[in-house]
């Protein structure tokens, strides 16, 4: 055979293993021959090979039909099967505040932090494996977010927080070593790798066709494969343990049919109204499609309500614009109808495809042309245009083998390699929490530098390329320095101000305390010090500010204390004038003001006992013949530091003031001769008269407020004459 334009390659499925040899043309491609052989036993299971010996073998009896009609075969085209792919979905998260513009390289990395994630999910939920044991075949990234909201690219963005989130697909190890033993075993050498999805999906969806929300499901004999397309790319993968045999041994047991004449009458029954069968009994019998249809139902909705529930789970329960189907079981009676309304699709949208549907394919009459050979054809195809081959690379001196499904990096290496990306930067250096005027402030530490990555001795990148052979050194990068801040980067500096006081000139400047001690700007913070500014808003703060200690107790209002109790006189405190007008100490001050601060007068012993409603005397008021007089004695006496004051003594701030109170007799008549002198008259003719209020009286009379006094003398003329009064 022709190595250089025919192609070798082989579908090894679950029941049977199909061999095709392709040739390239100019054109296209050209089938030149098949050659299918079931399984003598359950040598496969689910895509994975189970008995590499039986299954070798089989593939030798496909291999010497072939070489018979084309001559030797010594490489081959396979593929591994689509339900041993994994997809998981992940997000990644950085820390980004305080950190210059995302790059290229930073976003990378997240890309693949989120693989990695990924990766470790796939490792939990197959317990005893690693997580490198799983080839990464392929990501797409599905969102990137900002500060927790979705945003295009993170590209030179800043913010608080920067995420991803990846759709990653991943291949078991396991699952190519095998095949690639039971090759080996049968004599042929594995040219490259493809998928099974991956292979239909090339020759049915081209790339143009991925950006719609396309289900593909292949199916087998034992299984369903399922893959969806959306948004340029293959979103998931995903396998149902049922599928053609499922409607085979159905009909095999309600009519009682060897399994390869079920298997012919489930196929006659796609497009007549009626099929002929021979049951094991030898009784020949024609039955109406509709008959059988029934009879079967139980299993067609069986397997139609599997695969629509994995596609819905796959797609994020939504149904997809359309369903492809291809495979053997594709041919299964009213399956594309049942798939259309359990998804609540119009029936046109759910269709079976046929080789016919490849483009560019040649294919001679003698070749059948159902949907079970798309899954053939395409690996034949892809594997030639879209192969994938192994690597050996070297990460830290020791060899990781690289599943080549892509452009590899060396960002894929270290993920193949099992090296933690999100453990390569270095840590943030140490935070700091200081509190500044009670109010607490973190500081962080510097951010961790990136790994030191080398490429055969050279300084390389995450996303740079790699070749079979090259040698590649990871350093984990430095950690970042522990925060560190001077006070005059945390403090905003208030600008000194000059003022003047009873015209003396003052200039004021911020005072900065750390732990009590006064300190400058330039002085270093340390975790939990706890600074406090001062500067003074208003006259009273610029007073003790300054330490104007006399100024500030004259600001107070004065007082005294009377008997031990603190009494307040406030309008002899102090007054302060702000550029010539009167204001509070509460008044905010400015740069040049002009602040002058006046005593008042010492108050008098009169002006307190007028503040309490008292006084050293108990009065009357009376009326002496006709005129007004005021009649009092000493009711009270006030001493300081044992010296009696009068109503006139000055008293200072701060006096202590001790009262005595007196008992006072009422007022008598006989009083009044202590503020008035009486000339007796030089002719008189008896004995004077007193009187009160018009009426007689006597010298032990009592008084009262408001009472009318008066003395009379007998004359002549029979007047009363006031000679003299005191009016002290």
């Amino acid at each position: 055979m022709n190595e250089q334009s025919s192609i070798f390659a082989l579908d090894i499925g679950t029941r049977s293993v199909v061999g095709i040899i392709l040739k390239k043309n100019e054109n296209g491609y050209e089938v030149i021959d098949i050659e299918a052989k079931e399984h003598e036993k359950r040598a496969m299971l689910d895509g994975q090979i189970h008995d590499i010996p039986s299954v070798s073998m089989l593939i030798q009896e496909i291999k010497a039909i072939l070489e018979d009609r084309h001559g030797p075969l010594k490489k081959v085209f396979a593929a591994a099967a689509g339900r041993a792919l994994k997809t998981k979905r992940a997000t990644a998260t950085i820390q980004i505040s305080g950190k210059p513009i995302i790059n290229y390289q930073d976003i990378y990395h997240l890309e693949l932090s989120a693989v990695q994630e990924a990766q470790k999910q796939l490792a939990k939920e197959n317990l005893g494996s690693e997580s490198f044991h799983y080839y990464c075949v392929g990501y797409s990234v599905m969102r990137y977010f900002l500060d927790n909201e979705e945003i295009g690219s993170l590209l030179e963005q800043q913010g608080e927080i920067a995420s991803v989130e990846v759709i990653a697909t991943f291949l078991p190890k396991v699952v190519v070593e095998s095949l690639i033993s039971a090759l080996h075993r049968a004599g042929l050498e594995l040219e490259a790798l493809t998928l099974e999805p991956i292979a239909a999906i090339n020759v049915l969806i081209p790339p143009s066709m991925r950006r719609l929300n396309v289900a593909l499901v292949d199916i087998g004999a034992g299984t369903s494969d399922i893959a969806i397309t959306n948004e340029g790319t293959v979103v998931a993968y995903g396998m149902v343990p049922i599928a053609g045999d499922e409607i085979t041994e159905a009909i095999s047991d309600q009519y009682l049919l060897d399994f390869p004449l079920a298997e012919k009458a489930k196929r006659d029954l796609l497009n007549n109204s009626s099929i002929k069968i021979t049951d094991i009994l030898g009784f020949e019998t024609e039955v109406p499609r509709e008959e059988v249809i029934k009879a079967i139902w139980k299993s067609l909705d069986k397997l139609a309500t599997a695969i629509c529930d994995e596609i819905l789970m796959l797609n994020n329960q939504k149904p997809p614009k359309a369903v492809m189907l291809v495979g053997g079981g594709s041919l299964t009676p009213e399956l594309p109808k049942l798939l259309a309304e359990k998804l609540n699709l119009p029936e046109n949208r759910v269709a079976i495809r046929g080789i016919e549907a490849i483009q560019n394919l040649k294919l001679s009459e003698q070749f059948q042309t159902g949907p079970e050979w798309i899954t053939p054809i395409g690996i034949a195809i892809s594997a030639k245009q879209h192969p994938i081959q192994y690597i050996t690379v070297y990460v830290n001196e020791r060899p990781v083998r690289l599943f080549n499904v892509k452009k590899l990096t060396i960002g894929d290496c270290l993920l193949a390699a099992g090296i933690e990306l999100n453990k390569l930067y270095g840590k943030p250096g140490m935070a700091m929490i200081v509190t500044l005027n009670n109010r607490d402030i973190t500081i962080p530490g510097n951010h961790g530098n990136p790994p030191t990555i080398l490429k055969n001795g050279q300084p390389t990148n995450l996303d740079d390329t790699i070749i079979d052979g090259d040698s590649i050194i990871v350093e984990k990068g430095e950690d970042g320095k522990a925060a560190e801040i001077k006070i005059k980067e945390l403090v905003e500096e208030t600008t000194a101000i000059q003022v003047w006081i009873n015209e003396q000139p003052y200039k004021v400047e911020m005072e900065i305390f750390i732990n009590g001690h006064k300190v400058d700007a330039e002085e270093y913070l340390c975790d939990h010090d706890r600074i406090e500014t001062k500067f003074p808003k208003t006259i009273g703060e610029l007073l003790h500010h300054l330490n104007m200690t006399t100024y500030t107790e004259l600001l107070d209002p004065f007082y005294v204390y009377y008997n031990r109790t603190k009494v307040t006189l406030p309008k002899f405190a102090a007054k302060i004038f702000k550029n010539g007008i009167e204001t509070k100490a509460t008044a905010t001050i400015y740069d040049q003001d002009k602040i002058m601060i006046k005593q008042e007068e010492n108050p008098k012993l009169i002006d307190l006992l007028n503040e309490k409603g008292l006084s050293l005397y108990y009065q009357i008021p009376i009326t002496f013949n006709g005129e007004p007089l005021v009649l009092r004695k000493s009711s009270l006496d006030v001493f300081r530091n044992g010296k009696l004051l009068k109503e006139d003594s000055e008293i200072y701030k701060g006096d202590e003031l001790q009262a005595v109170h007196k008992q006072c007799d009422p007022f008598i008549f006989q009083d009044i001769f202590r503020y008035v002198k009486i000339q007796f008259p030089k002719v008189h003719s008896g004995n004077f008269t007193l009187l009160k209020n018009g009426q007689n009286a006597t010298f032990h009379d009592q008084l009262a407020p408001g009472d009318d006094l008066a003395i009379q003398w007998p004359t002549q003329t029979s007047e009363f004459i006031i000679l003299n009064r005191d009016k002290k």
